[in-house]
């Protein structure tokens, strides 16, 4: 029998985006902040993926042994370091160097626990609102954003009656609506460039959905202020269904492919659309929402 287990590390360290082979001014422009000296920190949060049978003791391993390794291997050599000296992967004065960004640092350390762990994947969150994901494939990698809007919403169908509609939504079918403090997360997948250690510039990324989603919905009225929803029903999956149609094309622009839309309604709420499986844009219909995994 199969199963995936989780162990869960820390730790705190610092770095510097700069490449000698560009100038001050070109670092400034592609970096900005992360290129002054001697750096800035983070307080590091890593989760490690492993899979296996179970044994006789109803373990995949002993977690004592996998805290050891993940210890002696990864978090005792980066605890309290300035990551561009700590590992060869990272000394960009070196050829093979590349910047340590939060996706090449889940691939080196990866490459460091492998040999050690059967490991699936590699999450590591540089703060609350920026992880990336690693599974071993090269120098594919996965980052996410996290940020929010505020917007109100009314769930009713234009061609139902209130009554038909509040059989269907309940108190969401209320005229006058109600609101809520949104959660987005964007994963997009990519290349990283082996020298700047990026699938895509994070700039860039973070710009695109404050563009394109953030600014045209947040406080709006979703039924009357987004087009879109004038005929289709803002729930949380619709909603991300459109977030998901709105961003692939600006993802695309800036190198990278858009994987998946997260939208948190609430703390009991949220959809998922994974984006890879749909080749074109797709409206939903309202007796159905496809591609979509709701929790």
């Amino acid at each position: 029998m199969k199963c995936t287990i989780n162990r869960r590390a820390q730790f705190s360290a610092s770095h510097r985006y700069w490449l000698p082979e560009l100038s001050d001014d070109e670092n400034q422009t592609k970096f900005g902040l992360c290129t002054r000296a001697p750096g800035h920190g983070h307080n590091y949060e890593l989760f490690v993926s492993m899979e296996g049978d179970l044994d006789e003791y109803g373990m995949v391993l002993n977690l004592s042994d996998v805290k050891k390794v993940i210890k002696r291997e990864v978090t005792s050599q980066l605890d309290f370091s300035y990551l561009n000296d700590v590992w060869p992967e990272f000394q960009i004065d070196t050829p093979k160097g590349g910047l340590p960004t939060t996706e090449n640092i889940a691939r080196v350390i990866w490459q460091r626990l492998v040999p050690h762990l059967p490991i699936t994947n590699v999450q590591l969150f540089e703060t609350s609102t920026l992880w990336a994901d690693y599974k071993g494939n090269a120098m594919e990698a996965y980052l996410t954003i996290s940020t929010h809007f505020s917007a109100a919403h009314r769930l009713a169908l234009p061609t139902l009656t209130l009554e038909q509609n509040s059989e269907i939504y309940g108190l969401c079918a209320r005229v006058n609506g109600h609101g809520h403090n949104y959660h987005l997360e964007v994963t997009i997948k990519g290349e990283m460039d082996p020298r700047t250690g990026m699938i895509a510039d994070l700039v860039e990324f973070q710009n695109a959905v404050k563009t394109h989603v953030v600014k045209p919905f947040d406080h709006t009225f979703l039924n009357k202020d987004i087009p879109y929803f004038a005929e289709v029903v803002p729930t949380a999956e619709n909603i991300a269904v459109h977030i998901r149609d709105l961003l692939r094309g600006p993802i695309k622009e800036i190198g990278a492919s858009l994987h998946k839309v997260k939208l948190i309604e609430s703390p009991n709420n949220s959809a998922e659309v994974y984006c890879e499986a749909t080749a074109e844009t797709t409206t939903p219909k309202q007796s159905a929402t496809p591609e979509l995994a709701a929790v």
